[in-house]
C-alpha cells in the first residue's frame, strides 16, 4: 500500500484525532480547569456510556443502516435488569439478562429488516416506541432503585485510579475492533455496506449477518444500561432518551460514512470523546445547555458535510 492509498482511506480518521486535540488545546486556553487529570477522567466517564452505544452504532452504520432505538432498548434493558436486582437475584444473573434483553431487541430489529425487508429507519423507529411504551408499562412510570454496593462497583469503583466505565469502554472498543479487523464477521460487515447485492451473489448469508449486527447494537445499549443504572443507583423508564442521535453523531463524527463500507470504531471512540470535550468545555464556560446543543448540531452538520464532500472527491 502506497502512503497515498492509506492517507486517501485514513485520512478523515487522523484529521477527526486532529480536531480532537485542537479542541482540547482551543478549551484549555479558554478555561485552565479543562486540562486537569481530574477533569479528563471525568470526560471519559461521561463519555463511556454513549461511546459503548455508539460502538453498536458503527457496525449498524457501516452496513448502510441505522438505529434509531437504542435510547429505548437502553432504559427497557435498564428497567429488567434493575427488577431482577430487586427480586434478589445473583448480580451476574441480572448484568447477563439485562444484556440479552437488549440483544433481543436488537436481533428483533435485525429480522424485521432482514426478513421482514423493512428500511431500516421503520423498523428501529417502532421498536423505539414499543421499548420506550414495555419500559413504562413494566414499571408503571416509576423508577426502580437502591442496589447493592457490589453492582454499583461497576460505575463508582476504580482500577489504579481509572474509573471502572473508562475501563468497560476500552475493553469494548479494543473487542469490537477485533471483530471488524480480524473475523469473518467484520469483513462481511464491511461487505454489506459496500454493496450488498454482491456480497449476496458472492453467497454469504446476508440475513444472519445483519441480524447478528443489530442484535450487538442492542447488546451493547444494553451493557451501557448497566453502567447507567449503576452510576445512577436507580433504573428509569425515561433513560437514555435522544441517547440514539449522540451515538449516530459519535459515529459519523469519527468518519463513520452513513453511505456504509468506510469507517473504524476508534474513529468512533475520538467521535464520541469530541462531543464528551465540547460539552464538558461549554459546561465550564458556563454556556447554556440550549447553546450546547445548537453547537453540537452544527458540529454534526459540518462532519456529514466533509464525509459527502470527501467521497464525492474519490469518486
Amino acid at each position: 500500500m502506497t502512503l497515498k492509498t492509506y492517507v486517501a482511506q485514513h485520512g478523515r480518521q487522523f484529521g477527526t484525532l486532529v480536531g480532537l486535540l485542537v479542541l482540547c488545546a482551543v478549551m484549555w486556553i479558554l478555561t485552565p480547569h479543562f486540562l486537569t487529570i481530574s477533569n479528563l477522567l471525568n470526560i471519559a466517564e461521561q463519555t463511556a456510556i454513549i461511546a459503548i452505544i455508539a460502538a453498536g452504532m458503527t457496525f449498524v452504520i457501516l452496513t448502510a443502516g441505522i438505529d434509531l432505538s437504542v435510547g429505548s432498548v437502553l432504559a427497557f434493558s435498564g428497567v429488567v435488569m434493575a427488577s431482577l436486582l430487586q427480586k434478589g437475584a445473583p448480580v451476574g444473573v441480572a448484568l447477563a439478562v439485562g444484556v440479552l434483553a437488549g440483544f433481543g431487541c436488537g436481533t428483533i430489529n435485525g429480522l424485521l429488516i432482514s426478513v421482514g425487508r423493512l428500511p431500516p429507519f421503520i423498523a428501529t423507529l417502532g421498536m423505539m416506541s414499543v421499548a420506550r411504551g414495555g419500559s413504562l408499562l413494566f414499571t408503571e412510570g416509576r423508577p426502580i432503585s437502591g442496589f447493592s454496593e457490589s453492582f454499583r462497583y461497576l460505575a463508582t469503583g476504580r482500577v489504579v485510579g481509572v474509573p471502572m466505565p473508562v475501563l468497560v469502554m476500552l475493553t469494548v472498543f479494543f473487542t469490537a475492533w477485533f471483530v471488524l479487523t480480524k473475523t469473518k464477521l467484520g469483513r462481511y460487515t464491511y461487505a454489506i455496506g459496500g454493496n450488498e447485492e454482491a456480497t449476496i451473489l458472492s453467497g454469504i448469508n446476508v440475513r444472519l449477518y445483519k441480524t447478528l449486527i443489530y442484535g450487538i447494537c442492542g447488546g451493547l445499549a444494553g451493557l451501557a444500561a448497566i453502567l447507567l443504572t449503576a452510576r445512577l443507583n436507580s433504573a428509569q423508564p425515561i433513560a437514555g432518551m435522544m441517547y440514539e442521535l449522540d451515538a449516530i453523531a459519535a459515529t459519523v463524527i469519527g468518519g463513520t460514512s452513513l453511505m456504509g463500507g468506510e469507517g473504524n470504531v476508534f474513529g468512533t471512540l475520538v467521535g464520541a470523546l469530541i462531543i464528551g470535550v465540547l460539552r464538558n468545555g461549554l459546561t465550564l464556560l458556563n454556556i447554556s445547555s440550549f447553546a450546547q446543543q445548537i453547537i453540537i448540531g452544527l458540529v454534526i452538520i459540518v462532519a456529514v458535510l466533509l464525509d459527502m464532500t470527501l467521497k464525492k472527491g474519490r469518486r
